[in-house]
């Protein structure tokens, strides 16, 4: 498995991930119909911006695969002072999970982040999203919740944090 930054020409593949692991995580939590109405095409077109704007990193496989993505940036919404950088996404195909691959993920973002002195981190993740203990884990702090609505179900997110990356050690 090589990890590195994404290009343009990565979109589709992103895309690709992108939906198929909604759909596989998401199963059960956000509703059906939203799953089903997701597509590779409208995905692709929102990560072909998405790579021109934030930092995206892939996972790739033997083959040269995409089997996983994360992105990140600055704290979207200037409410969490003491937190300034923001993974955006992390996803990874079902059978990638388990493998050591988010951890080696985050790890990457982490070094971005404090590379460009953005030396803490929150990620909002659904409530009954598996990957929340994961957070957990990686020493992530419930920092707030909210809700949100997706295809009219309500949801709750938590925003997990991480007030000081300097002494990030990926812990598991």
């Amino acid at each position: 498995m090589f990890i590195r930054k994404a290009e343009l020409a990565d979109a589709s593949g992103i895309a690709k991930v992108h939906v198929d692991s909604w759909r596989t995580t998401y199963k059960g939590i956000v509703p059906d119909t939203y799953l089903d109405n997701l597509s590779y095409e409208s995905r692709e077109q929102v990560w072909m911006s998405g790579i021109k704007q934030n930092n995206v990193y892939i996972v790739e496989d033997e083959d040269s695969q995409i089997v996983g993505f994360a992105s990140s940036g600055k704290e979207r919404t200037g409410k969490y002072e003491a937190y300034v950088g923001e993974l955006y996404a992390i996803y990874l195909l079902e059978g990638q999970q388990m493998k050591g691959l988010g951890q080696k993920l985050i790890q990457t973002v982490v070094e971005d982040l404090k590379e460009k002195k953005l030396n803490s981190m929150l990620i909002w993740a659904l409530k009954e999203n598996p990957a929340c203990r994961f957070y957990e884990r990686l020493g992530g702090k419930k920092i707030d919740t909210a809700e949100i609505e997706i295809d009219g179900k309500k949801l709750s997110e938590i925003a997990y944090g991480w007030a000081d990356l300097a002494d990030w050690k990926g812990r598991e």
